[in-house]
């Protein structure tokens, strides 16, 4: 792999927003012997993409930054209206890094008319985020197959948080032969715990200091699966604590097996995930966490 010089000043990185344009940069890169890096994201940047750039600063020549918001993969057509589109930001944003581009395509150059493929993966994409979003992860499926072939990348860089959404991406690329590795990269989180999201911009100050109570929940359940507690107890006194904390709903909070991406109702033998979504006011919250 080629070392690239760092950047001496705060340019912006090229924003391109034609596919046939992109391809001719990326022919270019693979007929030089570059390896591509891809950063899926739908834009309003926070530390925690930040984190995803940097590594694939680490481990690519070339780094590619997508910003696409997907209508596909938004149950809720409110939810698609407030997502924050934050373009000019974000690039701000990206200026300090290695970042060779920034594709951020019009929305033909990713559905043009007649478009009529929708990619579905089951097993991993079932319940949790898929029960309560159907035909989310159909959705995502869909749009990261679609940015893989343009960018035409080697690697992908995919958060931890949004960890059923990497299960499925990896599962997308192994049925089918797309040589791609998706690689996850740790939650980046708050001083207090709570997991960076895009979305906590859209809580008030009061609702952002009870949610960190998500993640303090997390941990206490954790402890307790790890030192042999009963997973059926010890997840229903967790659900009870987060809505004692101020959030109205938890749509689920499951243990599942790392590997298998089944339900765990025993102590785990294996890597496990614990996996939460809850409702903070509008804000649908999610995270996860490690029970070795």
């Amino acid at each position: 792999m080629c070392v690239k010089m760092r950047k001496s000043s705060r340019k912006l990185p090229d924003i391109i927003r034609s596919r046939a344009v992109l391809r001719k940069y990326v022919e270019d890169w693979k007929r030089a012997g570059d390896k591509i890096g891809v950063v899926p994201t739908m834009g309003a940047l926070h530390a925690g993409h930040l984190s995803l750039v940097k590594a694939a600063e680490a481990e690519a020549d070339r780094v590619i930054v997508t910003i696409f918001v997907n209508p596909k993969q938004f149950n809720n057509p409110q939810d698609l209206a407030n997502y924050p589109r934050t373009e000019q930001e974000d690039a701000e944003k990206l200026a300090p890094f290695d970042v060779d581009m920034i594709y951020v395509p019009d929305p033909e150059e990713i559905y043009p008319d007649g478009f009529s493929t929708q990619i579905s993966v089951s097993g991993v994409s079932e319940g949790l985020c898929g029960r309560h979003r159907p035909g989310h992860f159909d959705g995502v499926a869909t749009v990261v197959a679609k940015l893989l072939l343009q960018t035409g990348a080697d690697r992908g860089f995919f958060g931890e948080k949004d960890y059923q959404q990497l299960k499925v991406i990896r599962r997308l690329v192994q049925d089918l032969d797309i040589p791609f590795e998706a690689v996850g990269c740790p939650t980046v989180r708050d001083a207090d715990g709570m997991a960076l999201s895009s979305r906590n911009t859209q809580l008030s100050a009061d609702e952002r200091n009870r949610a960190a109570a998500l993640f303090t929940t997390l941990k206490w359940a954790q402890k307790q699966l790890m030192a042999g507690a009963p997973v059926t107890e010890t997840l229903d006194q967790a659900r009870q604590d987060i809505l004692a904390a101020g959030f109205e709903e938890v749509e689920y909070l499951e243990l599942r097996d790392e590997e298998t991406f089944a339900p765990v109702s025993s102590t785990p033998e294996a890597s496990a995930r614990l996996l939460v979504a809850a409702w903070m006011g509008s804000v649908r919250l999610i995270d996860n966490i490690e029970v070795c």
